[in-house]
């Protein structure tokens, strides 16, 4: 069984680099899955590297601002959910 819990917004997305800002309201670590949603974004991945101001982190905590790399376009105001597996 796979749930969703809400992280964070995207906030901006540079499209020469393809990274996206995420404003957070949850803890968020490298590794964790993701799943990016809006009008027309819908893409699941893993966090394989964050920054906040340009500096490398392994995670943001609520309140924070990070920067992904993703692995498609996204848009502001997107969602950002962990995708949580549970074993049934």
């Amino acid at each position: 069984m796979i749930e969703k819990e809400l992280i964070g917004t995207i906030t901006h997305f540079f499209t020469n680099l393809s990274v996206a800002v995420i404003q957070l309201n949850k803890e968020l670590k490298e590794g964790d899955e993701i799943s990016i949603e809006g009008a027309t974004t819908n893409i699941q991945q893993t966090v394989s590297s964050m920054q906040i101001d340009r500096k490398p982190v392994t995670e943001g905590k609520p309140g924070q601002s990070i920067g992904m790399k993703v692995i498609d376009k996204v848009r502001e105001g997107d969602k950002v959910y962990k995708i949580i597996k549970k074993s049934e």
